[in-house]
């Protein structure tokens, strides 16, 4: 036993020296690695446990308030996200969402916001400021929209929304500039719609121009673009030589819009191959005049009717 001990006693201060030397550990290091807890963990000096303060949600969403106040949007949306996420299941949480929204929406980042306006949405359906979050929806695709030269997406996402808010909450203080912007979407859809039409045009792919007109007519007659659609279905028909379609095109713009210069050059097209402006019954344009019905109207533009009043 006395022999075992020596040995120990002499290979201790080897290892000591052994493991200074190569790899420059100091002697209480050393007693680290022999330590189950230290040698796993690591020291208590190297991973505190850091505790974060318990402040109340009426702080941190004033903080929010605050950061929005000096239009430090980002910062305020932290502050607002902090809030959902530290308060569960409780009215702060709801209300940090809520800000969480205009936030991003103020800042601008409208991606960010649709997805927290819709999660909003799902989330309190029944919440008096659910409206809201559809009327912040709508305006996020709405400020994003383009020229007709570019794509319409974004209006076709904002008529969705703002279509959404009026179906859902009618009487709702938002509903009356929801309507407002959804006739501006429109005008661009049927805008971009009437720009495809002139294009096959120009390309003599008269089809093409057609369905683009007729899509006018069918989904956007209370726009300001009906009358030029009317004028460019009778030119597209003269030059596919369908004279009695080309015809009740004419028939309709003069019945519905006679003092405009759209009917005056319709006339004059009619004129060049002896023909003039005549509803037939059998045209997809007379029937299409007559399934309209004036409450369809939006924003006080009278639908079409078809020549013969009928």
């Amino acid at each position: 036993m006395n022999a075992i001990l020596r040995k120990m006693g002499v290979l201790g201060p080897s290892l000591a020296l052994l493991f200074g030397a190569q790899t420059g550990l100091a002697r209480a290091d050393i007693s680290d690695l022999f330590d189950p807890v230290t040698s796993m963990f690591g020291t208590s000096n190297k991973y505190k446990t850091e505790i974060t303060p318990d402040v109340p949600a009426d702080d941190l969403y004033n903080e929010g308030l605050a950061k929005l106040k000096a239009k430090d949007y980002e910062n305020a949306t932290k502050k607002f996200q902090e809030v959902e996420k530290r308060f569960p299941f409780s009215q702060w949480s709801r209300k940090g969402l809520l800000m969480t929204v205009y936030a991003q929406y103020e800042k601008p980042a409208y991606d960010d916001a649709i997805q927290s306006a819709k999660r909003f949405i799902e989330l309190y359906p029944k919440s008096p400021d659910t409206p809201y979050m559809y009327y912040l929806t709508g305006m996020s695709y709405y400020n994003q929209i383009t020229n007709v030269m570019q794509d319409q997406s974004n209006s076709e996402k904002a008529y969705q929304a703002f279509a959404a808010l009026i179906e859902k909450f009618p009487e709702s203080e938002y509903a009356a500039d929801a309507k407002v912007k959804i006739n501006i979407a429109r005008d661009q859809l049927a805008a971009k719609e009437l720009q495809i039409g002139r294009f096959y045009l120009t390309r003599k792919n008269f089809p093409a121009a057609v369905n683009r007109f007729h899509t006018v007519l069918g989904k956007f007659q209370t726009t300001r673009y009906t009358e030029e659609a009317l004028y460019r279905l009778t030119e597209a028909y003269l030059s596919m030589g369908i004279a009695h379609e080309a015809e009740t095109a004419a028939a309709v713009l003069g019945h519905n819009y006679p003092d405009s210069q759209w009917y005056t050059d319709a006339v004059a097209l009619l004129k060049n191959d002896g023909l003039a402006p005549q509803e037939h019954g059998e045209s997809w344009i007379s029937k299409l005049s007559k399934t309209f019905k004036p409450d369809k109207s939006e924003r006080g533009v009278t639908p079409l009717t078809a020549a013969t009043g009928q």
